[in-house]
């Protein structure tokens, strides 16, 4: 049975979905320096919207989660992609990770602007990382006649 992981949350805003954002951000062990660029976009979001910080990554996440994926099944020698609706922790990892390879892909500059770009873009409903859970809804909808294959 999956055993679900307590998730601790950050020092400063006290926030399992932060913490979340962070351990995500994390290469090479360097869990200080995943803080500092944390802490960095979220002082900026702050500047640049004069919003919470913490409401802005929320509504980013909310608005990045998927409600639908595929999976890719193998029925009798043929591939089929069948739509699966998300399990809300699935979703919240999910976004966090397309949240995370959208900033990465951005040009440029230090991964705290990224970040803080692409969570502003994505509380407004844009960006990159917006663009994947469409598409990935797109694709669950053209393959919504495979569904009993679940």
């Amino acid at each position: 049975m999956n055993e679900i992981r307590n998730i601790e949350s950050d020092p400063i805003y006290r926030n399992r979905l932060a913490n979340m954002l962070v351990d995500r951000i994390l290469k090479n062990g360097k869990k200080s320096l995943a803080y500092q660029i944390f802490y960095q976009a979220m002082k900026r979001i702050r500047q640049k919207t004069n919003r919470n910080p913490l409401s802005v990554l929320r509504q980013a996440v909310r608005g990045v989660t998927p409600d639908v994926v595929t999976e890719t099944k193998r029925v009798g020698g043929s591939t089929y992609r069948v739509p699966i609706e998300v399990v809300p922790a699935k979703g919240k990892a999910l976004a966090i990770r397309w949240l995370l390879i959208a900033c990465r892909k951005r040009s440029g500059r230090s991964m705290a602007l990224r970040l803080s770009d692409e969570l502003i873009d994505a509380a407004r409903n844009s960006g990159s990382a917006i663009r994947k859970k469409e598409e990935t809804h797109k694709v669950a909808e053209a393959n919504k006649a495979f569904a009993h294959f679940r």
